[in-house]
């Protein structure tokens, strides 16, 4: 099937409430010209230098998210243009997107990444450090980012239990800190579900899925 059939049919499945993100990670910028024609406006890179690359040559009315694990060093190379940073896990990466975003005049929303897989090369927060830096003076001082939501990765594994419990897990402390006031927090984003999950994780309470295979083909 072409790109934007597969498009069509995940979107014709998909609750109103929920934002698509196509991963377009190593795909050429054809590919997702082809996904921009079919009506797709979110793309996930996890790369800054390849997402960078594609946003200069691409239409400008694009929303880019950056979906892997970033590097400080990195921040300022996207700090002009990027929509959404999904896997925010230190108060030191929040303290260089504002930085960053200040530059711009932005103010950079942001998902704090939540550890929930039972798996080694997974990144993320626990609860202790969620609480920390949602209650840390640093973060309240911070103007130029908004921290939106929450994403996670479940275990990569066949498991349908497991990976339901790390989701329902996500989805608890979502609604944990979704009733806190801080002042540049507004969480109403949950960022979990990718092609081999996604409709458990709506099921669970996603908002918003990140998929790639499913739409461009596997890498």
């Amino acid at each position: 099937m072409s790109i934007q059939q597969n498009l069509n049919n995940i979107k014709a499945t998909l609750p109103p409430q929920v934002t698509l993100v196509a991963v377009s990670k190593t795909k050429p910028v054809s590919d997702l010209m082809e996904a921009y024609n079919a009506g797709q406006r979110i793309f996930g890179e996890n790369k800054i230098q390849e997402m960078t690359e594609k946003w200069e040559v691409m239409p400008k009315d694009i929303e880019w998210h950056m979906i892997g694990h970033v590097q400080t060093n990195k921040v300022k190379f996207m700090a002009e243009y990027v929509s959404l940073i999904h896997g925010v896990d230190s108060l030191k990466l929040l303290e260089e997107i504002n930085k960053q975003a200040k530059k711009h005049n932005r103010i950079i929303p942001c998902l704090l990444q939540i550890y929930i897989a039972k798996e080694e090369t997974k990144f993320g927060l626990d609860e202790k450090e969620l609480e920390e830096i949602l209650q840390s003076e640093e973060v309240k001082q911070m103007d130029n980012i908004k921290i939106t939501g929450l994403m996670g990765m479940a275990t990569f594994t066949e498991d349908q239990n497991q990976i339901k419990q790390e989701f329902q897990y996500l989805k608890s402390i979502f609604d944990k800190v979704k009733s806190l006031s801080i002042a540049n927090c507004q969480f109403s984003t949950l960022s979990m579900g990718m092609s081999g999950d996604y409709q458990l994780a709506i099921a669970c309470g996603s908002t918003m899925i990140r998929v790639g295979s499913s739409i461009f083909g596997g890498r």
